[in-house]
């Protein structure tokens, strides 16, 4: 898929849209499953270059990682870890590439490297100057729900009903990117399974996912391999957690995801031809 792929995917309505996959690519030494597995421009165009021949639509490249308990990591060592990756990915040929970053200064360095898109997972939040450089940038941006922080996220998360909630904080982001001149087109909201959520909330959100659609934006997912699958399935490694995870993005993708953020695109790329082919389409 191309940037002008994409920007045409935005524009088009919900029922045209085929569900994209995102395929993760973190390039930090501490992600809870795949730290430390992509450090080295080699290895950054090695595993996308497979992720494009499984059938990736768009890359996500973080160098922070924001599993539980993390600590933030400086812009500048954001920007040393991501810059020689993008343009790795970048120079493989047609891909979107996003950037998972909460920075304006992160940000700013992707998209000059050959970045299309911003992955915020404070949905705006942690930096001011995040949503008027994407407005001014023309790019797309998803924009994430979380209680607290990556290192407090987990410390007793509470709701009086946690869809509700999350459906209440996203429109409300959205709001405030549209305020900063980002087109309503270009704006993806994510509910941020595993972030600030108890297991029963991550199901919760699952469960009510049409709901979480109904705002009309398209709806970013990304279970793969966490740990409210790991209870789920009595797998306590990560790297085990695949048919978990292929049946969260399975419902996901029938239940209103427009783009399923994975570690493992080829088998789920099969899962999502295979939901679309029971739901009566072609890809």
């Amino acid at each position: 898929m191309t940037s002008v792929e994409f920007e045409q995917w935005l524009l088009a309505s919900p029922a045209d849209r085929r569900p994209l996959i995102m395929g993760i690519l973190n390039v930090t030494p501490d992600s809870f499953s795949d730290g430390g597995l992509y450090v080295n421009p080699q290895s950054v165009a090695e595993v996308a270059g497979q992720m494009i021949e499984q059938g990736v639509d768009l890359i996500d490249v973080g160098g922070e990682s924001t599993r539980p308990g993390s600590r933030p990591v400086s812009e500048a060592e954001q920007i040393r870890r991501i810059e020689p990756a993008i343009r790795a990915v970048a120079g493989l040929g047609d891909i979107v590439i996003s950037i998972d970053t909460t920075r304006a200064a992160v940000a700013k360095a992707a998209l000059q490297a050959g970045a299309d898109m911003v992955n915020d997972i404070s949905g705006g939040r942690d930096d001011q100057a995040l949503l008027p450089l994407v407005a001014g940038a023309g790019v797309p941006i998803a924009l994430m729900h979380m209680q607290g922080t990556p290192a407090t996220m987990q410390i007793d998360p509470r709701y009086q009903d946690v869809t509700a909630e999350v459906i209440s904080f996203l429109v409300e982001r959205a709001a405030a990117a549209e305020s900063a001149g980002v087109a309503r087109h270009r704006i993806l909201l994510d509910p941020g399974l595993g972030f600030g959520k108890t297991y029963e909330h991550n199901l919760t959100l699952l469960r009510r996912l049409p709901e979480l659609a109904k705002p009309g934006r398209p709806l970013l997912i990304g279970p793969s391999r966490k740990g409210f699958i790991g209870k789920a399935t009595g797998v306590a490694d990560p790297m085990q957690r695949q048919f978990g995870t292929a049946a969260t993005i399975a419902w996901a993708v029938a239940n209103g995801a427009a783009v399923v953020r994975v570690h493992d695109v080829g088998p789920i790329a099969q899962v999502v031809r295979m939901v679309r082919a029971i739901e009566g389409f072609c890809d």
